[in-house]
């Protein structure tokens, strides 16, 4: 029962979607630019982080000039960005790590994406469902709120929430999950006040029942 739930949710959202950040850039099939903008993003709306980053990348477009960049001038460019000093540092140390582990090329595994600075699962798996079309379900504030909210799981952190989806959804379905999460919370099903009168799912959703809002 929850296996057909899932589908009729995938297949409903997937109809009428715009894309994510991520979505966009990882079209384009670069490994560096989806990595370097998931690290980006962390804690920060893509409506900020999308400019600082298309910006960023008409300057940088490799590890190498990352790398070159001085700290307080690559501050510079991403100030607006949360934890942009972090960030920033982090930027350069998981570029060096690049040349010179991996000559300059993305690693395209879990385990090897996990060692760079500043990625997390989340980050990893993003960039293995983006940049690399490989099966993953990463798992951002989105995705945590819309999985308990339509009543597919019931936990209380990001990394159950993967291990959780990860059990219930088909495989060949992992690669939909984050962009159709993330781009219907985005538009839809947001954290105050959703939009349930506008949304395809509502009719699976726990929330049904409930008095439709807006």
């Amino acid at each position: 029962m929850q296996e057909q739930k899932i589908k009729k949710m995938i297949s409903l959202l997937s109809k009428g979607q715009g894309k994510t950040m991520l979505g966009s850039i990882g079209e384009k099939k670069n490994a560096f630019k989806v990595l370097i903008s998931t690290v980006l993003s962390a804690r920060t709306k893509d409506s900020t982080t999308i400019p600082i980053a298309q910006k960023l990348f008409r300057k940088y477009k490799n590890p190498e000039d990352f790398l070159k960049a001085p700290l307080k001038q690559l501050e510079k460019e991403i100030y607006g960005i949360g934890f942009y000093r972090v960030k920033a540092s982090r930027l350069k140390q998981l570029c060096k790590i690049l040349i010179e582990k991996y000559h300059g090329i993305v690693p395209q595994t879990m385990e090897q994406l996990l060692e760079l600075p500043g990625v997390g699962r989340k980050t990893a798996n993003c960039v293995l469902v983006y940049a690399f079309r490989k099966p993953a379900i990463p798992v951002d504030v989105h995705v945590h709120r819309i999985s308990n909210r339509l009543g597919l799981v019931k936990t209380e952190k990001p990394e159950e929430t993967e291990m959780r989806l990860m059990e219930i959804v088909p495989r060949k379905y992992w690669i939909d999950v984050n962009e159709l999460l993330v781009r219907h919370g985005q538009t839809i099903c947001l954290p105050q006040s959703p939009f349930c009168s506008r949304c395809p799912v509502f009719d699976l959703c726990d929330r049904n029942g409930v008095t439709r809002s807006r």
